[in-house]
C-alpha cells in the first residue's frame, strides 16, 4: 500500500474566499506547488478531499466543480505535480437543496472521502498525512486512521477545536514540508 498526502482544497490549495467555483476567483496559496512537488518526490500520492456544500446549496453545479477541478489539475501539471485523485462531497444535512440535503459519511468530519480514496488507490491511511485548515478535516483524518494530521488553522477557534494529536502549523502550506520529510 502507498501513502498519501490528503489535502483539503479551500484554505489549503487555494485562498478560501467562499464557495470558489470559477478559475478567475481561484488564488493558489503560496507554497502549495512546492509542497506538492516535494511530497510527490518523496513517494506520496496526492489526493484532494473537499466538502463542496456550494453545490448542495445551489450556488454552483457539479459540472462547475468538475470544470474548475480540471483547470486546477492542469495548473498543477504545469508545475510538475500529478494528483492521484480528487474526492468531493456536495451534500449538506441542513442547507442542502433537494437530493443534496442529507447526511453523508463522505462529508467531513466523516471519514468517507479518505476511506474511499484509500480503497480506490491502494493507500495506507496510517502511513499518510492530512493537511487541512478546519478541525473537521482533522476529525475526518483521525476517524480514517490517518497517521499525521497537520492543521493550517483558518483561525484560533479551529486550532482549539482540533482533536488531540493534531499538529498546528503557521504560515503557508510549505510549512508542512518538515513533517513530510519526517514521515518518509
Amino acid at each position: 500500500m502507498s501513502r498519501a498526502l490528503f489535502l483539503d482544497r479551500d484554505g489549503v490549495i487555494n485562498e478560501d474566499t467562499g464557495y470558489v467555483h470559477r478559475p478567475e476567483a481561484f488564488v493558489f496559496r503560496d507554497g502549495i506547488f512546492d509542497l506538492c512537488r516535494a511530497a510527490q518526490q518523496r513517494g506520496f500520492a496526492l489526493v484532494v478531499v473537499t466538502n463542496q456544500a456550494g453545490i448542495g446549496r445551489g450556488y454552483y453545479t457539479e459540472a462547475d466543480f468538475h470544470a474548475l477541478t480540471a483547470w486546477m489539475l492542469e495548473r498543477f501539471a504545469a508545475e510538475g505535480v500529478r494528483f492521484t485523485g480528487v474526492e468531493f462531497c456536495p451534500d449538506h444535512p441542513v442547507h442542502g437543496i433537494g437530493p443534496y440535503k442529507r447526511e453523508n459519511p463522505r462529508r467531513k468530519p466523516g471519514p468517507g472521502m479518505i476511506l474511499d480514496a484509500c480503497r480506490a488507490h491502494g493507500l495506507d491511511p496510517a502511513g499518510s498525512v492530512m493537511l487541512g485548515d478546519r478541525a473537521t478535516d482533522m476529525q475526518a483524518a483521525l476517524a480514517a486512521g490517518v497517521g499525521v494530521r497537520l492543521l493550517l488553522p483558518a483561525d484560533a477557534a479551529e486550532a482549539e477545536a482540533a482533536p488531540p494529536g493534531t499538529v498546528v502549523l503557521q504560515g503557508d502550506p510549505a510549512s508542512a514540508l518538515p513533517w513530510l520529510v519526517a514521515a518518509t
